[in-house]
């Protein structure tokens, strides 16, 4: 059987924890930083760890993660 291929935009934008959840960037602070609170933009740091509805699409892209 072939290898199958990993999609390029996933494998830049997520990672697998060691349990198999699906990691990806935080949402939300592109621009309109002026908008939202202090506490709101102190919390979008770092990463976030996806919903499994969202992980079992992602994880399809990501064969070999």
């Amino acid at each position: 059987m072939p290898k199958l291929k990993t999609k390029s935009g996933a494998k830049k934008r997520f990672s697998l924890t060691a349990k198999g959840k699906v990691r990806a960037g935080q949402a939300g602070k592109r621009h309109g930083m002026i908008k939202r609170s202090q506490t709101q933009i102190r919390n979008l740091r770092g990463t976030t760890i996806l919903s499994p509805q969202d992980a079992k699409v992602v994880k399809k892209f990501l064969p070999y993660g």
